[in-house]
């Protein structure tokens, strides 16, 4: 749970603050889970701290929701029309995805369970997205879409600069 921490903090995800006299802090939980190797043994322990997202009031603590996903149909379409022209396909895994979207909303969080302040008004106020939130896969896809597009244009303007020399 240590590591947990240390990692959402590297990553910036919240700052600790007063509790704002407005916001109800939401509470969180740790998700425990054993990952097993293919033949059955432990290969290891992990923990993942999660917000109650359920317990989120719509235009209070969130406004929008909506994010696209894919119908498995698309992506068999996809892949037959990949396989038909011969295209090149690569695959990619972000881990923990949806903690890099950043929040719009102000979201505060009480302490993580074992984890706790010598002030008890001391709360986290989010800045990233954590899983659990309603809006994170919303806010991971704006962060994801905005990076495909700039790299894209990037590329795009290598590739202009290029057939220019």
């Amino acid at each position: 749970m240590t590591e947990e921490i240390n990692a959402l903090e590297r990553n910036q995800t919240w700052i600790v603050q007063d509790l704002p006299p407005s916001k109800k802090p939401i509470g969180c939980k740790w998700v425990y889970h054993v990952k097993y190797n293919y033949d059955g043994s432990i290969q290891r322990y992990k923990v993942r701290l999660v917000i109650r997202g359920d317990h989120q009031v719509e235009g209070f603590d969130y406004n929008e929701t909506f994010a696209p996903v894919a119908k498995m149909t698309t992506v068999r379409c996809f892949l037959a029309v990949a396989v038909a022209k011969g295209w090149t396909l690569h695959q990619m895994d972000v881990n923990n995805a949806f903690l890099h979207g950043d929040l719009e909303e102000e979201v505060v969080m009480k302490m993580p369970p074992g984890f706790s302040s010598s002030d008890p008004h001391k709360m986290f106020r989010l800045r990233k997205s954590l899983y659990g939130l309603r809006q994170a896969p919303r806010q991971w896809f704006a962060k994801l879409s905005t990076k495909l597009w700039f790299y894209s244009f990037l590329c795009r303007l290598l590739l202009i600069c290029l057939s220019q020399e």
